[in-house]
């Protein structure tokens, strides 16, 4: 039983920690913020205004070593939700483990360790796809061979659900990872055949779980059929307890609306049944998210309420204590047996394009889950797929959980940042430099070669380099990867029939085109920062591509300096900015600021993201045309603002009346 946590500092994490394991608690799920999961230190440029935002900054051995003061390492199961750099924060919690006196078999838990899905959709990649899988290849084989019961990668197909992808998808794209993995496994030589058993015992999941009770469990049961054919019939794994599919689930946040928020804990509980009700494709670990978090960083009190949910199934309800309820039913093995055929024949389709790294450097695969997410949420504006609260049943008292929303969730104190970026300096001028060079230069030349790179990366951990030295002189060997964004090849979600809102907002774009002096709107779509959650940004592009623009739009982790050179030379009508790591207060300022410089004042700037209400007014008292948060969902009404506002900064005319999909909210 775990809650996703992490914030502010490495202190006030581990307070976090330490209240949630006394109220019952029985892992720790660390949430690390982005600058840490992109490999960057504290006072990099782009970690401006991320610092402690989505996680807890570990820059360096000291952080590790006050994240876990007084929880005895040997003792704990710790999740660590980390890829880019994992076997970084491996090396640091196993000298920090080793400091406590631990030894390496005792410790269990789990690195993410699933790069594949951050080029997909969330967005924390640093180096190229090649280089990658060693990073992933070489932190495999050496927990195999020295942490027997550490999980070295948790293959996670959770995010691809939340950057729209189909049971389907969700399934073929995650076992096409792990056969990408397990192959560059044992072809590097490291682990001798004879214990290939060992290393596909070790790989776990990381999966979603959806409000569709019924195809979700189904899903989990297709999961675990795909999975014992391939260890099976690939790489000849005969013990049954190696091939078991070993699962932990985030129940599905993508679902969770601001509006009516109370309605996401009966969603949370339903999904978090579709897990746990089927015995034999039952998860090992379920974590829940509150049901706040469409409105921001939930309180510890939200967070308990999630963990008391948990609590209440397994200790009052008997839900646990009978064989596999859905065994001999004809219904749920026909959508089994559905699931399991159609995810195969993806499978072999992404093996036909050279497996899922070739697959993830064409675009393939990112222009299929764009594409799926594009018609998830035409079918949610159109009404086909109803969500109560959003477009039915819209009607609702005043809700005493939301009366202050100023209070109704956490909020970082901005000043956390500087008080990081000071402890950080102060470690650099305490450690031993000769120490911290050589090891860095041990690790450069260990990346120019083929030894596994845990060694070197241990030695760094130990000499005192910093998470952004560590990531720097591998970026040094490897380069950066700015993985494709699907926009391009993305198809018509909604058409733009005679008489809908499509085609009355492309009527507007094509008027205010022809009013600006002729060719086309310009928009460009900016991520600021370091957060990868480009979902939301990729959608509005699709959809403003659709309504006539020219869309700008150049993939995430931007400077506010290169999105306000990007506006300037493009000559852009409008610049929308997508922030959801809560780093809007620093960034858009920034970008203002930059545009006004350059003498780019004609140009609104609208922002979405989650955004409270006080900050949302905040920006706009800073100029900000207007700001788009979860509960404003219809994207071609947001599209038809967009144009409003151009309108407005040039002074032309407004258009009478709004546009339909204005009227359709989350």
């Amino acid at each position: 039983m775990r809650t996703y946590a992490g914030h502010s500092t490495a202190e006030e994490s581990n307070a976090l920690y330490r209240r949630n394991l006394a109220k019952g608690q029985t892992g720790l799920s660390v949430a690390f913020d982005l600058p840490t999961q992109t490999g960057y230190d504290a006072d990099h440029v782009l970690a401006r205004g991320e610092v402690g935002r989505v996680g807890v900054p570990v820059g360096h051995l000291g952080d590790m070593r006050r994240l876990f003061a007084d929880i005895p390492l040997d003792r704990m199961n710790t999740s660590m939700t980390i890829n880019a750099t994992a076997m970084w924060l491996l090396a640091l919690y196993q000298v920090v483990a080793e400091e406590q006196g631990a030894e390496l078999p005792a410790l269990q838990g789990t690195t993410q360790n699933d790069i594949v899905k951050e080029y997909l959709s969330r967005g924390t990649h640093v180096f190229p796809p090649g280089p990658s899988l060693r990073l992933t290849t070489d932190t495999i084989t050496y927990a195999v061979h020295h942490v027997p019961r550490w999980n070295p990668i948790n293959i996670c197909s959770y995010h691809l659900q939340e950057a729209g992808a189909t049971p389907v998808q969700e399934v073929a794209y995650a076992m096409s990872t792990a056969v990408a993995v397990l192959d560059a496994v044992f072809a590097s030589g490291q682990v001798p055949e004879e214990r290939r058993g060992e290393v596909v015992g070790r790989i776990s999941f990381f999966v979603n779980a959806g409000v569709r009770f019924v195809e979700e469990m189904c899903k989990m049961r297709a999961f675990g059929r795909i999975w014992d054919t391939v260890t099976r019939e690939r790489y000849g794994v005969e013990d049954p307890r190696q091939r078991r599919f070993r699962y932990g689930v985030q129940v599905n946040s993508l679902g969770l609306t601001e509006a009516q928020p109370e309605n996401n804990v009966q969603r949370i509980v339903l999904e978090m049944l579709a897990v746990t009700l089927s015995r034999d494709a039952r998860a090992r670990a379920v974590q829940l998210p509150a049901w706040n978090e469409a409105l921001g960083l939930p309180r510890p009190w939200d967070q308990q309420w999630s963990l008391r949910i948990q609590q209440v199934l397994a200790y009052e309800s008997d839900l646990l204590e009978y064989p596999d309820l859905f065994d001999g039913s004809h219904v749920v093995e026909a959508k089994v047996a559905e699931l399991v055929e159609l995810a195969t024949a993806e499978m072999a389709r992404i093996e036909e394009m050279g497996g899922a790294m070739a697959a993830v450097e064409s675009g393939y695969l990112k222009s299929e889950l764009v594409a799926s997410h594009a018609a998830r949420r035409a079918r949610i504006e159109s009404g086909e797929e109803k969500i109560v609260g959003v477009n039915v049943h819209r009607a609702t008292e005043p809700s005493p959980l939301t009366a202050d929303l100023d209070t109704a969730i956490h909020t970082v104190d901005p000043a956390t940042e500087a008080r990081v970026v000071a402890a950080l300096e102060e470690w650099r001028r305490e450690r031993d430099e000769p120490r911290t060079k050589a090891a860095l230069a041990a690790l450069r030349e260990a990346a120019e070669g083929t030894d596994n790179l845990m060694a070197a990366t241990l030695e760094c951990a130990r000499a005192g380099v910093t998470t952004g030295e560590w990531a720097g002189a591998l970026r040094e060997v490897f380069g950066e990867f700015r993985a494709p964004t699907g926009v391009g090849g993305a198809p018509v979600a909604v058409a733009a029939d005679d008489g809908g809102a499509l085609a009355e907002v492309r009527r507007r774009v094509a008027e205010t085109a022809r009013e600006l002096g002729g060719g086309r709107l310009r928009l460009l779509v900016g991520k600021p920062g370091l957060d990868g959650h480009s979902n939301g940004a990729e959608q509005i592009a699709v959809r403003a591509r659709d309504a006539g623009f020219e869309v700008v739009y150049q993939g995430i982790r931007l400077t506010p300096e290169q999105i306000v050179a990007a506006a300037v030379a493009e000559d852009v009508h409008c610049v929308g900015l997508s922030i959801l790591s809560g780093s809007h207060s620093a960034l858009v300022p920034d970008v203002l600021e930059r545009l006004h410089a350059a003498g780019a004042d004609d140009m609104p700037v609208v922002v979405g993201g989650i955004i409270p209400a006080a900050d949302a007014a905040a920006l706009r008292a800073a100029g900000v045309a207007a700001v788009f948060t979860p509960k404003d969902f219809g994207i071609t009404g947001i599209i038809g603002r967009i144009v409003d506002e151009i309108r407005r900064a040039h002074e032309l005319d407004e258009f009478d009346g709004p546009v339909e999909q204005d009227k359709l909210e989350v």
